[in-house]
């Protein structure tokens, strides 16, 4: 054995040790895949397939292929999980007010004006209206409401 093939299983397992620990400390998920990925390429290497001809080459081919396998079976698992509920705006302010009724502060000039809802000043967008007009929420588009003069 060549003095790099002694030591190639242990930088392997420093590479994977490596990128567990950036996991831990930067967000996301995937470092945690390729660290995986590293640790058992590593440990290959380290159990005799390294002795069998299972050079470097085909160390980092394993490592990718491990990874990709890793990261795919990693996104099913941990992959967006939305969850239906009864309140589908509750984290969506905005959304939320949709066919409330409001007062509003500011007059609708040039299709722009205020209205003060619950704890907040809005940017309402809608028809020219005076000041004091009762105003229903149609939409909203980030946070910016649209609105209609209540019938």
């Amino acid at each position: 054995m060549t003095p790099l093939a002694d030591i190639l299983p242990y930088a392997w397992w420093i590479v994977g040790l490596v990128l567990l620990v950036l996991e831990v400390v930067l967000p996301g998920v995937y470092l945690l895949f390729l660290g995986i990925a590293a640790l058992v390429v590593g440990t290959a290497v380290l159990l005799g397939i390294g002795a069998t001809g299972f050079g470097w080459e085909w160390q980092v081919l394993a490592f990718v292929v491990l990874s990709t396998v890793a990261v795919v079976f990693g996104r099913r698992w941990y992959g967006p999980k939305t969850v239906k509920g009864d309140r589908p705006a509750l984290n969506s302010r905005a959304d939320r007010l949709v066919g409330r009724t409001a007062t509003l502060s500011e007059p609708i000039v040039g299709g722009s004006g205020k209205v003060a809802i619950e704890d907040g000043w809005w940017i309402v967008h809608g028809p020219d209206l005076p000041l004091g007009t009762r105003v229903r929420v149609t939409g909203a588009e980030g946070s910016v409401l649209t609105v209609a003069p209540e019938a």
